[in-house]
């Protein structure tokens, strides 16, 4: 078995990571980090939850000088709480270890003359949005002339069609022979095409084994649209969910989907609306505590964060493409843990459904009415039918699949309008 030893990081750094049960690397940190080490850029593709956060930082903090008081690394990411997070792990790293790295978060919309303040204690590595980088590097605040290390975390966000100029914007301050790191659990075509201009990383892909795409199940509910928040609730009381997340693609819709579940005595939290960034960190923590039995949130707003033990996803409004759900479905059956992903779909998405499962290679099952974890059945990959087991193509037959909804439409009488 490949050790932290055996990839070159340091035994203050290992003590520290067995503190916290972190014993045996993951498959990208075991890719990672020797190559970052060895001054190679990287583009990282792995699952949700693999550890990517590490696999940057721990070869990172063994590189910096502590005696140089200039930011070295910066580390960018596309919401508040990533940025956070990410903040908290890198000072906690170095902290322990006893590195005296100095690590600052620097984000939009959080007070910027305290952030000026924070600068002034010279910190090695910068976390934070690209747009409050930008801000105090253009007034002077923040030198990045020293900087050894750039992170994209979620770079296929950081380079989608709203961030990638001020992305671009934020490496041209830069020294060119600067390291260029990125990691996300996609990569689109277009956002890895954009990436060129951080010179030509080396892709290094994991994919999930068999035993992980196993302990993921894929549900469909088939219901009408008005009534997919009502099905949420239901949900809640008919299964076991002791932490799960729901998605929507409407931020506004937010506020009314989290007082109605609430009005029905569900103990939800949201990432959205008008709250601010405080009472997003306390939905986080409710969630991560057990206070809160669901968690709303965007798919922006989800991004990078370590929820663990999510044992249900619920997609209350369809993923806008396949590497949304591949995101939404990496929340849940990690570690080893079974879990769940149930998508809510109208008789109009019953045929994006089929062409997403297509996509993914998923054929989609209709939620079993007494679902529970123990019972999951995984989703059967598609295959060449003669490669399938006899078993598999029976259980299949007594679970309607997604193709046979447009004949149940055509076979039911559709709802009145109230």
């Amino acid at each position: 078995m490949i050790t932290f030893r055996d990839l070159g990081v340091s035994e203050a750094l290992i003590e520290v990571l067995a503190d916290k049960n972190i014993k045996a690397p993951t498959p990208i940190q075991q890719q990672a980090i020797p190559k970052i080490l060895a001054g190679t850029d990287i583009l990282g593709v792995a699952p949700t939850g693999t550890g990517k956060t590490l696999a940057y930082l721990l070869p990172i903090l063994m590189q910096l000088d502590k005696e140089r008081r200039e930011a070295q690394a910066v580390v960018l990411a596309p919401t508040y709480e990533l940025a956070m997070q990410i903040t908290t792990e890198a000072r906690d790293l170095s902290q322990k270890a006893d590195l005296g790295i100095r690590v600052q978060g620097l984000i939009g919309g959080a007070n910027i003359a305290r952030q000026i303040d924070k600068l002034k204690e010279k910190p090695q590595i910068v976390v934070g949005s690209a747009g409050r980088i930008l801000e105090l590097a253009r007034k002077g605040k923040l030198k990045l002339t020293g900087v050894r290390f750039l992170v994209l975390d979620e770079f296929d966000r950081l380079l989608d069609d709203q961030n990638d100029m001020m992305t671009a914007d934020v490496v041209k301050l830069l020294p060119q022979d600067r390291q260029a790191l990125m990691f996300s659990a996609t990569d689109p075509k277009k956002e890895r095409e954009r990436a060129s201009f951080l010179g030509h990383p080396e892709r290094i892909e994991i994919e999930q084994s068999a035993e992980e795409m196993a302990a993921c199940h894929h549900y469909f509910v088939t219901v009408p649209f008005r009534e997919k928040i009502e099905r949420v609730r239901k949900l809640t009381r008919s299964l076991p969910i002791e932490r799960g997340l729901v998605f929507i693609n409407r931020t506004f819709a937010a506020e009314q989907t989290l007082a109605k579940l609430r009005y029905e005595g569900i103990r939800a939290e949201s990432l959205l609306g008008k709250d601010a960034k405080q009472s997003r960190q306390s939905a986080i923590a409710a969630i991560k505590g057990g206070r809160a039995q669901l968690l709303l949130s965007t798919d922006l707003a989800a991004r990078g964060l370590d929820i663990p033990a999510v044992d249900y996803v619920i997609n209350l409004d369809f993923p806008e493409s396949a590497q949304v759900y591949q995101h939404r479905a990496g929340r849940t059956a990690r570690a080893g843990h079974q879990g769940a992903v149930i998508t809510l779909i109208d008789f109009k998405e019953a045929v994006k459904l089929e062409q997403l499962g297509k996509k993914l290679g998923i054929e989609f099952e209709r939620l079993p009415r007494a679902a529970a974890p123990s019972a999951h059945r995984p989703a059967k990959q598609r295959g060449p039918r003669s490669a399938r087991p006899a078993k598999a193509v029976k259980a299949a037959k007594a679970v309607k699949p997604i193709r046979e909804i447009k004949a149940d439409k055509s076979a039911k009488r559709p709802h009145k309008k109230q």
